[in-house]
């Protein structure tokens, strides 16, 4: 029930997939509509003869005493309007309130009918009741524990890295998604053969865990354990794309490796995430635009306070999304240099988490209020400790940058202070503060930016 690299040799062994939780889902009642014989009236249009009308709890229980599995709509008779899912499960009839809004639902899942509806519920309470406290358990011996990013002599051929089918339970298991060899390599698999660059930093980043519906039998990549139901059988990383059951993403920890084939974007991408999908120190754009702005352009008179034309600034984005780092900002490609510095501010601008988060926001404005200069520096200090480490790092390499384009103030025009105004809003934004709150901070935004460029050497 391991998942490890052998100590004799580096070959991939896959991990023992539990079966017990699919044999129980094999085993749960299936759905038995009990279907009204007689017309009833005001019956609504979404519910077909499953619907009995508003009859009692009582009536309700007797017509489903037959058949485990066996369910049928009625009107509340408390409540006018509203409408029960009464469904026979463990020889009692339990009653759930239930609610259309285009889709079926009791709770948090939606579905497209009753009986898809009625399968799953049957199978939740068949799976949860059977394995109680086997399901309260599965998280304490992890497979996932033996897995981490194991560094590899020659680079691993992914074919032969293939997941094996899992261990087989009674009758056969339905076959996975007829997806290509690479598509099929699971997160895991993925994981135990990534080599380790010498270079790139080693970034904790949390998974960005969403949750999916899985076609066919799919198993945790944490536990091992059959993730059950039919619909929403757990959760999906859109980073990395490691599956798992939502308790056990709880405990999961934060070593997301984001996979390029799932992010598929360099603007709007969340900047850690971006790093370790591209195994680099910063975000490519970063280090490609300060590159070709110091090859060419320090010089440029009001550099970053001119702006290029937008459509070519959307030009650079477009590239850099499709391309990465082969997209071409050569003189070639782009002569006025305003167009890199345009695409550099938005790149700062569009990020989701602002390259001085939300989180170490308040830090900083409050910093940039004190008035006595050594103790602002301190201050400065203890706040730049709260960004996350490929933040900090991203931005001690424009900050760095930004002392080179002041040192050629004398042709560029730009003083700290012009810069501080151009990139405080652009690497700040207030967190959900009212609008004068916001308004106020914009000077101390300023502040924040042009002591960093300024004392660069000493607080990075």
């Amino acid at each position: 029930k391991t998942f490890f690299l052998s100590p004799d040799h580096d070959e991939y062994r896959p991990p023992v997939w539990k079966s017990y939780l699919y044999q129980l889902q094999q085993e749960a009642p299936h759905p038995r509509r009990l279907t009204c014989t007689s017309e009833v009236d005001n019956r609504p249009k979404y519910y077909g003869r499953e619907y009995h009308g508003m009859i009692s709890r009582e009536e309700a229980d007797q017509l489903l005493s037959q058949a485990e599995g066996s369910y049928l709509i009625r009107e509340s008779q408390r409540q006018p309007g509203t409408y029960t899912l009464a469904l026979r499960f463990g020889n009692q009839t339990r009653n759930f309130r239930l609610y259309h809004d285009g889709k079926h639902f009791v709770g948090e899942k939606r579905f497209e009918s009753i009986h898809d509806l009625v399968t799953d519920a049957l199978i939740t309470l068949y799976v949860e009741t059977k394995a109680a406290e086997y399901i309260a358990k599965m998280t304490i011996n992890p497979i996932y524990e033996h897995v981490g990013y194991t560094t590899l002599n020659q680079e691993p051929s992914l074919k032969k890295h293939l997941p094996l089918s899992p261990e087989t339970p009674d009758g056969p298991i339905p076959a996975k998604d007829d997806l290509n060899t690479e598509e099929r390599l699971t997160s895991l698999v993925r994981r135990s053969t990534l080599r380790e660059s010498d270079l790139a930093p080693k970034y904790e980043k949390v998974h960005n865990f969403k949750v999916h519906t899985f076609r066919g039998p799919h198993w945790c990549e944490y536990c091992a354990n059959f993730m059950w139901g039919l619909i929403a059988q757990g959760v999906k990383c859109a980073d990395c794309g490691l599956n798992v059951h939502k308790q056990c993403s709880k405990v999961v920890p934060n070593d997301c490796q984001p996979d390029l084939r799932h992010v598929k974007k360099v603007y709007s991408c969340d900047l850690t995430t971006l790093v370790k999908a591209h195994n680099t120190k910063r975000p490519m754009v970063v280090d490609m635009c300060i590159q070709e702005l110091e090859a060419r352009g320090l010089q440029s008179e009001g550099l970053y306070r001119i702006s290029g034309f937008s459509e070519l600034i959307e030009d650079v984005k477009l590239a850099f999304d499709r391309d990465g780092e082969k997209a071409d900002i050569s003189t070639n490609a782009y002569e006025d240099i305003n167009i890199i510095t345009g695409a550099l501010k938005l790149y700062f601008r569009e990020l989701p988490i602002p390259l001085i988060t939300y989180d170490a926001y308040p830090r900083f404005i409050e910093a940039a209020k004190i008035t006595d200069a050594e103790k602002r520096l301190e201050s400065l200090h203890e706040a730049l400790k709260l960004l996350p480490p490929a933040h900090y790092e991203t931005l001690r390499y424009l900050m760095a940058h930004l002392k080179r384009v002041i040192h050629c103030e004398k042709e560029n025009l730009m003083s700290s202070e012009n810069l501080g105004i151009v990139f405080g809003p652009t690497l700040m934004r207030a967190p959900d503060l009212d609008a004068m709150t916001a308004l106020n901070d914009i000077r101390y935004q300023r502040l924040v930016v042009e002591s960093l460029i300024t004392n660069e050497d000493v607080l990075f």
